[in-house]
Parts: C-alpha cells; structure tokens; sequence
C-alpha cells in the first residue's frame, strides 16, 4: 500500500491526499522506474495522471502542426471514395 499527502510549494496550496492498493511487484517495477527517472513516486503518479486526463493535445505535438507542407487535407485523402453509410444511432 502507498499513501502520500501533497503538498504544493510553488502556491502554497494543500493538494489532494491519494491512497493506492498495488500488489508489491508493480511496486517494486514502480520504484526501479523512479530511481532512474529522477522523479518522487508522488510525482511521477501525479504527472501520469495529469497526462492520462488531459484535454489537449500536448505541446511538442501541437507544434508539429503544418510541419508537412504536402500533407494532404482529411477532403483531398477522401476524394473518390463515395459516401460514407449512415450510421447507427448510439
């Protein structure tokens, strides 16, 4: 089990308590990834949330937008290839 309390010294500001139930060997593959990665577990489990909820795309891939001059449009990819079918309700 791994509890931790946080707490955000850039604002000041109590952050949210978590408890995680993990069996040892995930901990233990958790614990070889942090001692090389540099990171608190505390850290790292909160940077891959943020990650998995993020509702934008990430800004090394949103500055790759238009780097492929001669990529065609989503229109110019689709031409010739009829209408779609109509699809079922959800």
């Amino acid at each position: 089990m791994l509890t931790y309390n946080c707490y955000n010294h850039d604002i000041g500001d109590a952050m949210g308590q978590i408890t995680l139930y993990i069996e040892s060997e995930t901990e233990k593959r958790l614990s070889s990834v942090i001692k090389n990665g540099g990171v608190s577990k505390s850290r790292w489990i909160a940077d891959l949330i943020k990650e998995k909820i993020a509702s934008s795309w990430p800004e090394n891939i949103v500055a790759l937008a238009g780097a492929w001059s001669d990529l065609p449009t989503s229109e110019e990819s689709r031409q010739g290839l009829g209408e779609d079918i109509k699809r079922e309700p959800l």
